[in-house]
């Protein structure tokens, strides 16, 4: 027993010299039979010792490889073959012995045969190795992440709370007021009506004092005119019924139920048919496909940077003017704005327009493609990309640090198949359109999946998406000819199909004041719609 604590010892202080068992020396050896430390001088000592399993002394660095096998029947000696009829290793004197008459086979044969199988296994546990790894990183990333995850979260309640504080202060404020106005003008009634009594009382205590005075008197002249005076006085006259306001708070959660409504039906939403206000011709040719325009930007000062099937940008007001025109080395499909530049993405890499119309790579985006970008409120940028069949979002820094990898939902399975267009939301949510899936793809800022939407019927044939300051998210449905209005969740809320329609509508952006500008793929023409109430 005390050799077994010992080595127990030693192995949980490791930081200790392991010492010999015999005489607690620096251990030098080891007795594989016996399973005892050793120091030079005992090793000898050891050996005289009498063992029914004989010993095997080997260095104590390489007690564990113990590559022989000892035959159990006969421990001081090696196994050199293998008794199939018992499944077991045995040596010589086995053989001859104990498993005269069973069949007896090479233990090498036995080994390789074991080696195959062990090699098949370990070659199946190594294949699924790299998912096994993927699915660690993951799950660490997401570990690492949870805190922040459900701290955004709090920080949403928190400021859900604080907007829902503000409207009942305000509206508190409202009432209080509107009790104010109704005391001062209850105060102005009554104060009127107490002159009013207080004249009333003093004049009939005069007319009774002269009543008194009158009995004594023997005056029938001032009798006569005294009559009609006191006839005309009238006794009461008309008292103001002005009641006491009754049970006002009420009209808290009235304000606050009508408030849950309009959130919930985004009271803004045009519900007639939205109008055409302006029709900007933007005089792309056609491309091989009959494409002519396929990206917008929405500049500060209220214009319009136009991408379509030639190698230029062009700046239009919102009149319809051209103000300028850029030459690019590509087609200008995926266009934003970032620090009042107009961004797009080209050949591997993501491009600007410096203020001496200048093209600038702002970096590149290595063996990926990039597709979609859009300018982040916290000042990246959010870029679409693409490789073989592998799809991604990447927040870059301005200079193209990679800040944030978007490729993976919480299943380790993949979020996009074919990345298109790319908008934030004003609550952080990345929003995608996917051609492949036919879908809208929204993750939060943190890229943990948030909603698809696939359309309200089968017919859907999602584009490009922008988003609005109220958190409108607005998709173009290509071959539906018509634009979905969802809410900041996916939730459909409904069509927008200006008067005369839309045709193969593409690129989207929102200007101020309830306007969207869509774009017309085919036709090159760019319409200002108006969707939303003021």
């Amino acid at each position: 027993g005390s050799t077994k604590s010992s080595m127990m010892e030693s192995r949980d202080e490791a930081q200790h010299v392991v010492e010999c068992d015999m005489c607690q020396q620096p251990v030098s050896f080891f007795c594989r039979r016996c399973g005892v430390n050793l120091c030079d001088p005992c090793v000898l000592i050891h050996l005289r010792v009498k063992s029914k399993n004989g010993h095997d002394i080997v260095d104590y660095t390489s007690k564990d490889d113990d590559d022989t096998c000892h035959c159990d029947s006969h421990p001081q000696n090696d196994c050199s073959a293998y008794c199939k009829t018992c499944e077991t290793p045995i040596c010589m004197l086995c053989v001859t012995i104990k498993h005269k008459s069973h069949e007896i086979s090479e233990l090498s044969d036995k080994i390789e045969e074991l080696l195959k199988v062990i090699a098949t296994e370990n070659d199946r546990l190594q294949s699924f190795k790299h998912e096994l790894e993927r699915i660690f990183e993951h799950t660490t990333k997401l570990l690492s992440s949870i805190s922040s995850i459900y701290q955004l979260r709090k920080d949403e309640v928190t400021a859900r709370g604080e907007e829902w504080h503000k409207q009942i202060e305000e509206t508190v404020k409202k009432l209080h007021q509107e009790l104010d106005g109704m005391q001062k003008e209850h105060e102005t009634i009554l104060q009127k009506q107490k002159e009013k009594f207080e004249e009333m009382v003093w004049k009939v205590n005069k007319i009774n004092g002269k009543t008194i005075k009158l009995q004594k008197s023997k005056n029938v002249t001032e009798m006569q005119s005294f009559v009609p005076v006191i006839q005309k006085q009238e006794s009461l006259s008309e008292v103001s019924q002005y009641s006491f306001p009754q049970l006002y708070e009420y009209k808290i959660d009235e304000y606050l139920e009508n408030k849950l409504k309009e959130n919930e039906l985004s009271g803004r939403i045009l519900s007639e048919i939205p109008t055409v206000s302006t029709v900007i011709d933007t005089g792309f040719p056609a491309d091989e496909t009959k494409n002519r325009l396929f990206d917008m930007a929405v500049t500060d000062d209220n214009k319009v940077w136009m991408g379509g099937a030639s190698s230029e940008l062009k700046l239009f007001d919102l009149q319809g003017n051209l103000h300028h025109t850029v030459s690019i080395t590509t087609y200008g499909i995926y266009l934003c704005m970032y620090n009042k530049q107009v961004v797009y993405t080209g050949t591997k890499a993501v491009k600007m327009i410096s203020d001496t119309d200048t093209v600038v790579t702002m970096f590149t985006t290595g063996d990926w493609e990039p597709y979609g970008v859009t300018s982040a409120t916290s000042g990246d940028l959010l870029v679409c990309l693409r490789k073989d069949d592998q799809n991604k979002v990447v927040r870059y820094s301005s200079t193209g640090t990679v800040l944030q990898e978007i490729q993976d939902d919480s299943q380790c399975q993949p979020l996009y198949k074919e990345v298109a267009y790319i908008s934030e939301n004003v609550n952080g949510d990345i929003i995608v359109t996917d051609w492949n899936k036919n879908a809208v793809i929204a993750v939060d800022r943190l890229g943990i999946f948030r909603y698809s939407y696939s359309g309200k019927d089968t017919k859907f044939d999602v584009c490009s998406v922008a988003t609005d300051s109220v958190g409108y998210v607005v998709v173009t449905d290509y071959k539906g000819d018509k634009i979905h209005i969802l809410n900041r969740d996916g939730r459909f809320l409904r069509y927008i199909i200006p008067k005369g329609g839309i045709s193969r509508p593409r690129g989207v952006c929102i200007l101020g004041d309830g306007e969207m500008i869509v774009g017309e793929c085919r036709t090159g023409i760019a319409k200002i719609i108006k969707y939303l109430e003021e």
